[in-house]
């Protein structure tokens, strides 16, 4: 693979990106948006000492959710747009293979999404400017962004090339990326909720006699279902959102909960993974001690899963790019009816 054809083809796509006015004021938007949100985050997160993780985090995984519902659009028409116009035969037949078609048109989508991190950057300086944000956090989280917005690319790029129609392979796009997000939600909630297991609940309540508190001599026990999320939670692994904040090191307060958004959701997805004790005991008669496990002890408890999920996005992603390889190769053997060569 030439490295200089690589960069030609991948210039060649942004300069035409570039040209277009539509793209920049989608930039302007997509500032306009990020300065609601991070004074929406400065109001939430109030003037407390760990008000910079909140802002920041929050900033991020806006971010991330705007850079995935746009990347769609920037690269599910790449490929087939190009064939549309009549444009990609005659790269074709020049010394360029069509890995490096397929690459460069990758990379170029990749960073058009970056772009849109790359205009995130003053808030999150400003975010980081409130104080207490690790810079371990900032690394992780702004690696795993990076690697999040390619996968999205890399999954338009593929089925550009696979789909013959830009209006189709964009829609595609837009179904996967859905399906990654809200779709592993959805699943996990309905499985979770349908899978069901039974608790046996022993209770002994107090009873009031005259001026004295008498406790019961017998136990009651009542028995109920509830829903089993803990043979479901891997789902959830495949999520971008889950990846980004189950990989970011979680930082907490002095009493062992998470102070950003971050380690909420990893919280969140962790405490998933613990199964519904088959027994339950509640006694009035004796001093109530409470529950003093925290978030902290649960995510030390448990076992991470970023690494899992973003490995099955990267075989996702590789895998529709080796398909799209072989639907953009030339010669072709067969093409789909109606597609237009030159």
């Amino acid at each position: 693979m030439n490295v200089h054809r690589l960069a030609t083809i991948a210039r060649l796509e942004l300069v035409q990106r570039m040209r277009s006015v539509a793209w920049y004021v989608l930039l302007g938007v997509f500032a306009l948006l990020l300065i609601g949100v991070t004074w929406l985050a400065f109001l939430a997160w109030g003037t407390s000492n760990e008000r910079g993780p909140g802002i920041y985090s929050t900033v991020v995984l806006i971010t991330l959710l705007l850079a995935v519902l746009v990347s769609p659009t920037l690269s599910g028409n790449s490929i087939n747009g190009d064939r549309d116009a009549a444009t990609l035969a005659p790269v074709q037949v020049t010394l360029a293979t069509t890995g490096e078609i397929l690459v460069g048109k990758f990379l170029a989508a990749w960073a058009t999404g970056l772009a849109f991190a790359v205009v995130a950057i003053p808030f999150l300086v400003i975010a980081t400017a409130a104080g207490g944000v690790s810079g371990w956090v900032v690394l992780v989280s702004l690696v795993v962004l990076v690697v999040e917005i390619g996968v999205v690319s890399a999954i338009g790029t593929a089925l550009s090339a696979i789909l013959a129609r830009p209006l189709f392979s964009v829609a595609t796009t837009y179904l996967v990326v859905a399906a990654l997000t809200v779709g592993t939600l959805i699943v996990f909630g309905l499985v979770g909720a349908g899978v069901r297991t039974e608790v046996t609940q022993s209770y002994r309540v107090v009873t009031y006699q005259g001026d004295g508190i008498v406790c019961a001599d017998r136990w009651e026990t009542t028995t109920f279902e509830v829903p089993r999320f803990d043979t479901v939670w891997w789902v959830l692994a495949a999520n971008p959102f889950v990846i980004l904040a189950d990989a970011t090191p979680t930082q907490y307060d002095a009493r062992g909960w998470p102070v950003d958004l971050f380690g909420q959701i990893k919280s969140g997805v962790r405490t998933a993974q613990q199964p519904p004790p088959s027994e339950q005991r509640y006694d009035e008669c004796a001093p109530s001690t409470g529950d003093d496990t925290t978030p902290r002890d649960i995510i030390a408890e448990t076992v991470p899963s970023w690494f899992v999920g973003l490995g099955a996005q990267l075989l996702l992603a590789g895998g529709l790019m080796a398909w799209a390889y072989r639907r953009t190769r030339t010669p072709a053997r067969t093409l789909p009816r109606g597609t237009r060569i030159a």
